[in-house]
């Protein structure tokens, strides 16, 4: 029976195109859970500490299993539409094991795991001197991003820490790709992009070395000093510090006019 299972963005889990995702806010977490370690036991403390943290009812067992009855009960909605003659049983996709839980594996990797995989061949081209296939595969994995991760799903203490790894990884995947596209000359159409990223993010020195960069290779020295002074001032203000080392070298080679700045030449990247 082909499940299929999508995280980056709203959950979507689907048995054949039917979504099997609960409405109620509990059972969805419940299901947001197992669908992130498809294929593996997820024990009952780790559901509880999800669900409920330090407050967990009396009958929490017993809440439990009705939450993971709902769930099974989309399922079988699902199957009974498209394949009502097949004898499937919503268990043989969620199975109770000793001490927890298992959904079963889908038929292809979920995005998640589809954007791990693009996202490290990206950073071997990239490390490998090849930055317009890294550029490419880099653009594929962001595009299965579909907005925040699990945005519709409330998250405890287990799928938090896990929704800001992959929030991280998707932000590593950006800055790579950004870099790559630096590589490849196409600063000028960077700048937009790198303007938007630096608004919502002032305090990020990656995003605003690369603006920095690519105001430079634009013909704009004084735009990507600017650009400095601002994150500078931000710095001050929030944290009472002075940017990086590294930020403040890049600020100097734009005051000198560095050659190592111009394309084709090696600079301090900030993509790490």
């Amino acid at each position: 029976m082909v499940l299929h299972i999508e995280v980056l963005g709203p959950l979507h889990v689907a048995v054949r195109g039917v979504s099997i995702v609960p409405t109620a806010g509990k059972p969805r977490q419940l299901l947001a859970l197992l669908a992130q370690h498809a294929g593996h036991i997820v024990s009952v403390p780790t559901l509880v500490e999800e669900i409920w943290g330090d407050e967990a009812p009396r009958s929490v067992s017993t809440t439990l299993q009705t939450y993971v009855l709902q769930v099974r009960r989309k399922i079988t909605t699902a199957l009974e539409q498209v394949s009502p003659d097949s004898g499937a049983d919503a268990k043989d996709l969620l199975t109770t094991t000793y001490g927890g839980y298992r959904l079963a594996a889908p038929e292809r990797p979920c995005d998640a795991a589809r954007f791990e995989e693009l996202a490290g061949q990206g950073v071997t081209a990239l490390e490998a001197g090849d930055p317009r296939r890294a550029s490419a595969v880099l653009r594929r994995a962001l595009d299965l991003w579909r907005g925040p991760a699990l945005v519709d799903v409330p998250v405890g203490r287990v799928l938090e820490l896990e929704v800001l790894a992959l929030d991280e990884a998707r932000a590593r995947a950006l800055e790579l790709r950004i870099e790559a596209d630096l590589q490849l000359g196409r600063h000028a159409t960077l700048i937009g992009e790198l303007r938007v990223l630096t608004a919502r993010q002032p305090l990020h020195e990656g995003h605003r070395a690369q603006l920095m960069l690519a105001f430079y290779r634009s013909g704009h020295p004084w735009r990507a000093l600017e650009t400095f002074q601002q994150l500078r001032a931000a710095l001050r203000e929030e944290l009472g510090v002075e940017p990086s080392p590294r930020l403040q070298r890049l600020h100097q080679q734009v005051l000198s006019g560095a050659p190592q700045l111009e394309l084709d030449s090696s600079y301090e990247t900030f993509a790490s």
